[in-house]
């Protein structure tokens, strides 16, 4: 299958596969990846809604995609299939993730350190916009980062819960 060709291919196939399914379900798909954890792989389903993720929304969504993934077949190996809530601090990725989440608190890890030997930041996400995050930190200044120089974003507001609709 033309899916099988890189771990990217397979990520993309399973959210096109994932998104309507949710849709029915009244979720969205926060994220999907594909990763190798020691000797097994991991195909992981992040589904979200207004209001929060439950174990009932997770076991629908994993029965409900069980037969279609196993006739589109995008996987060329054996894997474990988890289906769960991105989480209260839940990393932000996609651009509609940091553009629903504006205003709101985030914790920064970065790949290099800031000028003041910072390698980890706590500020607001003000903006975000041609994959650069515009951060307003407690002491009130602002910084413009790349996110390509975050090896992480997380939420950090614990008053959250839930968060984008599709």
């Amino acid at each position: 299958m033309a899916y099988k060709k890189k771990n990217g291919n397979t990520v993309e196939a399973v959210w096109k596969l994932a998104a309507p399914i949710a849709a029915g379900l009244g979720l969205s798909v926060w994220d999907v990846r594909f990763l190798k954890e020691g000797a097994d792989w991991f195909l992981r389903i992040f589904i979200d809604k207004k209001g929060g993720v439950g174990i009932e929304d997770c076991e629908k969504m994993s029965r409900a995609i069980n037969g279609p993934l196993d006739e589109l077949d995008p996987i060329d190996r054996s894997y474990c299939l988890e289906v769960s809530s991105p989480g209260i601090d839940r990393e932000l990725v996609r651009e509609e993730h940091f553009q629903a989440f504006l205003g709101s608190v985030v914790r920064v890890k970065l790949i290099r350190p800031l000028e003041d030997g910072r390698r980890e930041l706590t500020a607001v996400l003000e903006d975000y916009r041609e994959n650069t995050m515009v951060l307003q930190t407690e002491e009130g200044v602002t910084i413009s980062l790349a996110a390509r120089d975050a090896s992480s974003v997380r939420l950090v507001d614990d008053d959250i819960v839930g968060g984008i609709e599709e």
